[in-house]
């Protein structure tokens, strides 16, 4: 018998515990997991309001209740009160990283730190109800917001902006943030990118998502259309799509509606500003607008700063131009690409591969492709390991990681804990007169979970 412990319960941990599973009748895996639910991403990264994505959730939950497969939650690893790295090893015979990349890149521009600047991966984690998440005051005031960047997640922060409660309330979205987002009065949001649009990130059928909000302008400048010297023709079918798609916003809307989506290209942050007077209120300084340089093709793929400036009002001006890894206490890390250096998977320390140490996910190749990525790199580093399997086997491991764990003062959320969080979320929508509805809070959480 193997026994293997894959850390985190996202796509990349499942769909490696079911790579070895699948491929080995005598390997075992516990998937651990520092939240008491389980599927990362899927359940705290992808919007309320993408039900097909979350559906996701049934194929990982399959992996999670095969026989050979335990899930442990609530089992930080690393860090302070964590379970070292060191510890880990002497529990299982191999451990799989897939922690994934949980912070975010910044703009490393002036102002970036006034109240009311965030980054995109901290507004959809209030909405989605991640434990660690706080009523923040997202929208407090706020009746324009500027989203930074052309990819999918800007294009999910600028729909949930504007989203109807009546779109919302069939979502399991927590009631706080529910509440909050029904009572905003935001009415304009500008989604920016600094270059133009046959480079954009998103994909056309989120993109046009944004089309199908009722009472909801989208426009696009025709000039920024005009600027990019790609030819439509000359594209990639994906991209290709949406130009077409921006094209058919670049036209006055037949009618005026309550509010606006605006998609500016070819501009660069260059500064938070501070609005005018903020200082003199609670809390001091607040943002009031980005200042932007407008940007020109370079002729090589890139842009090129032409010393023009804009300033766009904004109260709330949410970041997402990528995501990052984070080191993790215990495990080497290329602060450059923000990933685990690894071969094939297998963790390398001091230059050579480490026995037993495995990474997959986001932490092994960079926050890049879909969450089918996860599928092929998962299997490629569940390979790596059962061929090193001979040489993991070691007679010191016990007989039960559990066992061990709770002695050492760790009581882990057992799936059966999960099982009761989720009658838990579904009671409470019965409650609310909605559907499942998340528990947003770790005390509820952990409370719901003894319960099973």
């Amino acid at each position: 018998m193997l026994r293997v412990a894959v850390i985190g319960s996202g796509p990349s941990g499942c769909y490696t515990a079911q790579s070895l599973v699948q491929s080995d009748p005598e390997v075992h895996v516990d998937v651990l997991d520092r939240l008491p639910c389980p599927y990362g991403l899927v359940r705290y990264g992808v919007a309320p309001d993408h039900e097909k994505i979350k559906s996701l959730q049934v194929s990982l939950r399959t992996v999670l209740e095969h026989e050979r497969v335990r899930f442990l939650g609530g089992v930080r690893v690393g860090g302070p009160g964590g379970l070292p790295v060191e510890r880990l090893r002497e529990l299982y015979h191999a451990v799989v990283y897939c922690v994934g990349a949980a912070s975010d890149r910044r703009l490393g521009v002036p102002g970036e730190e006034l109240p009311g600047s965030w980054s995109a991966t901290e507004f959809v984690s209030w909405y989605s109800a991640h434990p660690d998440a706080a009523d923040t005051g997202f929208l407090r005031g706020v009746r324009s917001a500027v989203v930074i960047g052309v990819g999918n997640v800007a294009v999910d922060v600028t729909r949930m902006l504007v989203r109807g409660a009546a779109e919302l309330r069939s979502t399991d979205i927590p009631q706080a943030a529910l509440d909050t987002l029904t009572a905003s009065g935001i009415n304009e949001v500008h989604m920016v990118g600094r270059r133009g649009p046959a480079q954009a990130r998103f994909t056309t059928k989120e993109l046009r998502e944004l089309g199908g909000l009722p009472g909801i302008d989208v426009t696009v400048d025709p000039a920024d259309l005009a600027l990019d010297p790609v030819d439509p023709a000359t594209l990639p079918a994906a991209q290709r799509r949406n130009v077409e798609v921006l094209r058919g916003w670049a036209v006055p809307p037949r009618a005026p509606a309550g509010r606006r989506i605006g998609l500016r290209f070819f501009l660069r942050p260059v500064a938070l500003l501070p609005a005018p007077g903020s200082a003199l209120e609670p809390g001091g300084e607040r943002v009031g607008a980005v200042r932007f340089e407008r940007t020109a093709p370079d002729g090589h793929g890139g842009v090129t700063g032409t010393g023009r400036f804009e300033d766009v009002p904004a109260q709330l001006v949410l970041r997402s131009v990528g995501y990052r890894g984070v080191p993790l206490d215990g495990l080497p890390f290329d602060a450059a690409t923000g990933t685990v250096p690894h071969v094939a998977g297998r963790v390398v320390r001091d230059g050579v591969p480490s026995p037993g140490e495995y990474v997959a996910g986001w932490i092994k190749r960079g926050p890049t492709g879909v969450i089918g990525t996860n599928r092929p790199c998962a299997k490629e580093t569940a390979l790596s390991l059962l061929a090193d399997a001979a040489t993991l086997a070691r007679a010191d491991v016990p007989e039960d990681p559990v066992a061990a764990l709770r002695a050492g003062g760790i009581d882990p959320v057992p799936w059966s804990g999960w099982l009761s969080i989720e009658r838990a979320e579904a009671a409470l929508g019965a409650d609310l007169g909605r559907s499942v509805v998340k528990l947003a809070d770790w005390d509820t959480l952990l409370g719901a979970a003894r319960t099973s």
